[in-house]
C-alpha cells in the first residue's frame, strides 16, 4: 500500500512538473511571438507621406466622388444624343353583338378582328439655345470642384502625417536626453556616495540627487506613454500593422531658404484650393444665370416616325392588308410663361453669385492672415533655436564649474543638481525646438497651397 501511494505521489510530482515546464514554453513561444509581432521601423519623411497617401481610406473615398461627378458629367453629355424609340403591339377584337340594324338595312360585323401596331421613331433638340451646353458646363464645373477637394484631402492628411512625424520625433529626442541624463545622474549619485562614505558630503546631498533622478524617471514615463500614443496613431495614418515601432530618420534641420512675407502671400493667393474652390462656385453661379435665360426661349426638335400597321390575323405583311405611313416633323415649343416665372429665379441665381464674390474677398483675408502667422512662428522657432544653443553652451559651462566647485567640496549638492537640471531642460527644449521650426515651415507650406509639391 505504502509503495502504491509512493509511486501516485511520484507520479503526481512529475506531472506537476512537466506542467509547469509546458506553461514556461508556452510562455515563452507568447513572448517571441509578441516580438515577431512588434516590428521597428525606421522611416523617413517622404516614406511616410507616399505611404500615408497610398493607404488613405480618405482620398479613396475622395476619388469615388470624382468618378461620380464624371459620370453625372457623361449624363450631361448623353442629353445632347437623339433619342429613339420602337414598339410593336397585337389586340384582338371580339364583337358578340355583331349586327347593327339602320333600319332599312343592317350593317353586319365581324365576330372578331385582329390588329397589329409597330412604332419606330427617332427625335433629337436641333436648337435649345444653349440648355444642353450650359448643363453641360455645370457638371464639368462639379468634376473641377471634386478634384479640387482631393487635392484639398491630400494635402491635409500630408500635414497630419507631417504632425504625427514631427511629434513622434520630439518625444524619441526627448527621450534620449532623458536617458543621457539618468545616464550622468547616475554618476553623480554613485560619486555622492563616496563622498558621503568619506563624510565630505551629508546624506541630504546624496537624496538631492537620488531625488533629481527620481524626477527625470517621471518624465521618462510621461514621454514613453505620449510615444506609444503617436505611434499607434501614425502606424494608422500609414496602413502599417498597429504593432509597428517607428524611428524617425533623423532630420536634417539645417537653416531654409526662407523668402519674404509678400512671396508667401502671393503664392498663397495664386494656389489655396479655397479661393479656388470660390473660383469655381462663381463660375457655377454664372452658368445658372445663363442656364435660366436658355430656359426662358423656345426650343426646336426634329422627329423622324415610320409605322407599321395590319389588320390581318397573321403578323407577316401581305399586301393590300397592312400600312406603313412614315412621317417627318419639325417641333417648335416655347413656354412662354417662363419670361415673368424665372424673375425670381434670376434673381436669386444673381444674389448667390454677388455672395460667392464677397465670400472669396473673406476668405482671402483669412488667407493673408494664415500665412503672415504662419511666416511669423516661423521665424520665431528659427530664433528660439539660436538662442537656446547659446543657452545650452552657457549651461554647460556652469554646470562644468560647478561640478568642480562640488568635488573640490566648495559648491552644495542643491547648487550642483541645479546646474545638472538647468544643462538637462535646456538640452530638451533645444530639440523641441528644432521640431517645432521643422513643422513650422511645414505648416507655412500648407498656408501657402504648397506643401504638395
Amino acid at each position: 500500500m505504502n509503495t502504491t501511494t509512493h509511486t501516485l505521489n511520484k507520479t503526481l510530482r512529475l506531472l506537476k512538473a512537466f506542467g509547469i515546464i509546458a506553461a514556461v514554453v508556452a510562455l515563452m513561444l507568447i513572448i517571441l511571438t509578441m516580438a515577431a509581432n512588434a516590428q521597428d521601423r525606421t522611416i523617413t519623411i517622404d516614406e511616410a507621406l507616399k505611404l500615408g497617401i497610398q493607404n488613405s481610406k480618405m482620398l479613396k473615398l475622395s476619388q469615388q466622388k470624382i468618378d461620380q461627378a464624371v459620370s453625372q458629367y457623361n449624363q450631361a453629355k448623353d442629353k445632347a444624343l437623339p433619342t429613339g424609340d420602337v414598339s410593336f403591339a397585337y389586340n384582338r377584337a371580339q364583337i358578340p353583338a355583331n349586327t347593327l340594324d339602320l333600319g332599312s338595312t343592317a350593317l353586319h360585323l365581324p365576330t372578331s378582328a385582329n390588329a397589329y401596331l409597330g412604332i419606330a421613331s427617332v427625335s433629337e433638340t436641333i436648337f435649345a439655345w444653349g440648355r444642353l451646353k450650359y448643363a453641360q458646363e455645370s457638371t464639368d464645373l462639379l468634376v473641377k470642384a471634386a478634384k479640387l477637394d482631393v487635392d484639398k484631402d491630400q494635402e491635409q492628411i500630408s500635414y497630419d502625417i507631417i504632425n504625427a512625424y514631427y511629434n513622434l520625433y520630439r518625444v524619441l529626442q526627448s527621450k534620449k536626453v532623458v536617458d543621457q541624463n539618468l545616464s550622468t545622474i547616475d554618476g553623480q549619485i554613485k560619486q555622492a556616495n563616496r563622498f558621503f562614505e568619506q563624510g565630505i558630503v551629508t546624506k541630504n546631498d546624496v537624496l538631492r540627487f537620488q531625488l533629481q533622478r527620481s524626477n527625470i524617471e517621471l518624465n521618462g514615463i510621461d514621454l514613453e506613454s505620449n510615444r506609444k500614443i503617436i505611434n499607434y496613431n501614425l502606424d494608422i495614418l500609414l496602413g502599417l500593422p498597429e504593432t509597428t515601432n517607428l524611428q524617425i530618420a533623423q532630420i536634417n534641420e539645417a537653416d531654409r531658404n526662407v523668402g519674404s512675407l509678400s512671396n508667401y502671400i502671393d503664392t498663397a493667393v495664386a494656389n489655396r484650393k479655397e479661393l479656388r474652390a470660390y473660383d469655381i462656385r462663381t463660375q457655377s453661379a454664372e452658368t445658372n444665370i445663363k442656364a435660366i435665360h436658355a430656359n426662358q426661349a423656345p426650343t426646336v426638335s426634329g422627329s423622324f416616325g415610320g409605322y407599321y400597321v395590319d389588320v390581318s390575323g397573321n403578323p407577316l405583311p401581305k399586301v393590300g392588308s397592312v400600312i406603313t405611313p412614315i412621317t417627318l416633323g419639325v417641333t417648335f415649343n416655347w413656354n412662354f410663361g417662363t419670361l415673368w416665372t424665372n424673375k425670381n429665379k434670376l434673381a436669386e441665381a444673381r444674389i448667390q453669385k454677388d455672395e460667392t464674390i464677397t465670400g472669396k474677398s473673406i476668405e482671402l483675408d483669412q488667407v493673408k492672415t494664415e500665412v503672415n502667422r504662419d511666416y511669423q512662428n516661423y521665424q520665431t522657432a528659427v530664433h528660439k533655436i539660436q538662442l537656446l544653443q547659446t543657452s545650452i553652451a552657457q549651461a554647460g559651462e556652469n554646470n562644468k564649474i560647478l561640478e568642480s566647485k562640488y568635488q573640490s567640496n566648495v559648491a552644495s549638492a542643491t547648487d550642483r543638481a541645479d546646474a545638472q537640471t538647468l544643462l538637462y531642460q535646456a538640452q530638451i527644449n533645444l530639440e523641441l525646438a528644432k521640431a517645432d521650426a521643422g513643422l513650422a515651415y511645414y505648416t507655412l507650406l500648407k498656408s501657402t497651397g504648397k506643401l504638395i509639391k
